[in-house]
C-alpha cells in the first residue's frame, strides 16, 4: 500500500476557460478563475492511495480480492483473465474545503468546483502513470463503485476495507449513504485489459458531464448477458 502525495499540478485560468467551452472573452469569469487558482495553488494537497492486490476467488457473480468479496457480474467478467489489480482512492484533498464561498455566490462556487475537478483529474492521471511506470501492467481500465447499477455504491465499504483507516491516510471518509467526503474524491479498481472498457459505454444516463465515452448498446447487451 502506498500514498502518493507529491502530485504536480498544472492550473491555468485560460485552460480552465477552454475546458468550459467559454473561450477567453468572458473576462470576469477568467479573472475569478485566476483569483481562485492563486488561492488554491499553495494549499492544494491532492493524494492518491493504492495497493497491489490479487484475486483469490472468482464466482459466477463476483470476485474475492485479498479476502474481500465484491459482488458484480460486470466486474467479474472484466477480471476473467486477470490475477493482479490495483484498488485505489484518489482525492483533490480536504484542504480545499477550507476555501470560503459566500452563501448565494453561485459563480464563485462553480469556478471553485471546476478547479477541484481539474485537480482530481490530474491526480488520477498521476496515479495511472505511476502504476504504469512501476508495474508495467499494459493497458489499464477501471471500474468505480456506483458508476453502474451492476456494481452499486453500497460496495464502497468493501473497497475501503482493503486500505484500513482511509481517513487517517488521505483524509477521505465514507458517509452513511456511501458517498465520499470530501466529494471531489473517487475510488475504484484499476485492472489490465485487452479491450477498451469504460463504464460509460454501459451507462444510459444522459446528460452527464462526466461522460467519457458514448453509450454502446451492443457492449451493454454483451456484458449483461455474458
Amino acid at each position: 500500500m502506498e500514498v502518493l502525495s507529491d502530485i504536480p499540478l498544472d492550473l491555468d485560468a485560460g485552460s480552465l476557460m477552454d475546458s468550459l467551452n467559454m473561450g477567453r472573452q468572458n473576462h470576469s469569469m477568467a479573472q475569478l478563475l485566476d483569483e481562485l487558482v492563486d488561492i488554491v495553488r499553495p494549499i492544494a494537497r491532492p493524494k492518491a492511495l493504492y495497493r497491489v492486490s490479487y484475486i483469490d476467488q472468482k464466482t459466477e457473480t463476483g470476485v474475492s480480492i485479498d479476502g474481500v468479496e465484491f459482488h458484480s457480474r460486470i466486474l467479474r467478467r472484466n477480471l476473467e483473465q486477470v490475477e493482479r489489480v490495483f484498488p485505489y482512492i484518489v482525492t483533490a484533498g480536504r484542504e480545499l474545503e477550507s476555501i470560503p464561498v459566500a452563501g448565494g455566490d453561485m459563480v464563485r462556487a462553480f469556478c471553485l468546483d471546476v478547479i477541484k475537478e481539474r485537480i482530481l483529474e490530474q491526480a488520477l492521471v498521476h496515479l495511472e502513470h505511476h502504476i504504469q511506470r512501476r508495474f508495467k501492467p499494459g493497458t489499464l481500465a477501471h471500474m468505480n463503485p456506483g458508476s453502474l447499477k451492476e456494481w452499486p455504491i453500497s460496495q464502497q465499504p468493501a473497497l475501503f476495507s482493503l486500505f484500513g483507516d482511509v481517513e487517517a491516510l488521505v483524509g477521505v471518509r465514507l458517509t452513511d449513504s456511501f458517498l465520499m467526503d470530501p466529494i471531489k474524491s473517487v475510488s475504484g479498481i484499476h485492472f489490465p485489459t485487452e479491450i477498451d472498457f469504460k463504464s460509460c459505454k454501459l451507462c444510459t444516463r444522459h446528460p452527464c458531464v462526466k461522460r467519457r465515452a458514448p453509450y454502446d448498446p451492443a457492449m451493454a447487451l454483451e456484458f449483461r448477458e455474458g
